[in-house]
């Protein structure tokens, strides 16, 4: 069987999230979407970081830059800035040096910037907003591959990112051969009711649950 990995890059977001929405999970996360290269789709493994604001008391760890030292290829920057966008968190030089080792993309819970350099790297960026300003003497870096909240859903080092133009997902690697097999079915289904729909059945008749049950 194909792995995990192999088998997600056959799936959207759509179907993810229809996935881990019958299975009761929360995945699924509103209001990112990407913004370097909008087409562009992230799959990878999540590493998280947690911004927030900076303290009084000394230098402080600047943000993302000891994980993005630490990246993996295929690996996918995930931060959380509880939805700021009035700073950026995320720039060209670390999409630079993400780059080079081989970061499969990054989303941002909040705002980045430096959009241009980020896109000509061929470096997908999913993020709420682009911002000028600058996270200097603003908000640093307070924890690295723990888990953290995108949205509203926790999102732990290791579990799935699924990111394209319809959305984004997350999935807890616990339960990603759940998901996965649950969502292959639901695009299973979908493709019966689409061959339905070309040979003339009325859509309301081809989208009927009755019609077309997710097979187990």
């Amino acid at each position: 069987m194909a792995g995990i990995r192999d088998r997600l890059a056959a799936l959207d977001s759509c179907a993810v999230s229809d996935a881990l929405d019958t299975l009761g999970l929360p995945g699924a996360v509103t209001g990112i979407h990407g913004i370097t290269l909008p087409d562009a789709a992230i799959l990878g493994v999540a590493r998280t970081v947690l911004a927030g604001p900076r303290e009084a008391g000394g230098p402080q760890a600047h943000i993302a830059a000891g994980l993005v030292d630490r990246l993996q290829p295929g690996d996918v920057v995930v931060i959380a800035n509880d939805g700021r966008a009035d700073v950026s968190c995320w720039g060209g030089l670390l999409g630079a040096a993400a780059t080079s080792h081989g970061a499969a993309g990054v989303v941002v819970d909040g705002a980045f910037r430096d959009i241009q350099e980020n896109a000509d790297l061929g470096l997908p960026v999913f993020a709420r907003a682009a911002v000028a300003v600058s996270a200097r003497g603003r908000i640093v870096q307070k924890s690295m591959d723990e888990p953290v909240r995108v949205g509203g859903v926790e999102v732990a080092p290791g579990d799935w990112v699924v990111a394209d133009r319809s959305g984004l997902a997350f999935v807890p690697a616990a339960e990603a051969e759940r998901v996965v097999a649950l969502a292959e079915r639901i695009v299973a289904r979908e493709e019966s009711m689409l061959s339905a729909v070309h040979d003339g059945r009325p859509v309301a008749e081809a989208m009927h649950d009755s019609e077309f049950p997710t097979a187990e």
